[in-house]
């Protein structure tokens, strides 16, 4: 009987500074973590650029989240994003995809989910992930994409890098079949 005493009494003893410990450390993982919320949200987004009163780009999404006060800044488009670029002739190239991600200061937007990219002539890529480098204006991504024109010109395969207008492409280990390229 002595010992089950001692042994309740033990338990009694030790079963609080266990639980003190876990509160404790909860207490630190709170303390350590950092607030990450968006300085800005802006609904139903409708962007234009332009550059020397020509529009260059129209973008439009439902959500826009403003995390710019970040070290590494950045906006988030977590309800998709549909853009609009414009040549110098006047040619569109069309961007649509489910998620999308603007890097502050670098200028490269991170596309994700059901990515497309239309032109007016016929052109269409799709992937899952694509990134766009919008001073260079132009496209890359290690995923799988999928290309094809108005020609019957079509391309597949994991990772390509290429200019917005599609007239220059870098691919690796692609397939497809070419049976005229346009000029």
């Amino acid at each position: 009987m002595r010992l089950l005493i001692k042994i309740v009494f033990l338990f009694a003893m030790v079963l609080p500074v266990l639980f003190s410990c876990e509160s404790n450390f909860r207490d630190v993982q709170r303390i350590n973590s950092v607030a990450f919320s968006p300085v800005g949200e802006s609904e139903d987004v409708d962007l234009k650029y332009t550059d020397s009163g020509k529009v260059k780009a129209v973008m439009v999404s439902k959500l826009m989240l403003d995390y710019t006060q970040l070290e590494y800044g950045f906006n988030e488009f977590p309800k998709g994003v549909k853009i609009t670029l414009y040549d110098t002739s006047g040619n569109k190239t069309y961007i649509e995809a489910n998620y999308g991600i603007r890097y502050e200061g670098t200028d490269v937007m991170d596309l994700r989910g059901n990515v497309r990219i239309s032109t007016d002539d016929g052109k269409l890529l799709t992937t899952e992930q694509l990134y766009y480098d919008q001073k260079n204006e132009w496209f890359y991504t290690e995923q799988y994409f999928k290309y094809r024109d108005s020609q019957g010109n079509n391309l597949e395969g994991p990772g390509l890098d290429c200019s917005k207008d599609f007239k220059v492409f870098n691919v690796q280990r692609s397939k497809g079949a070419l049976n005229q390229l346009q000029e």
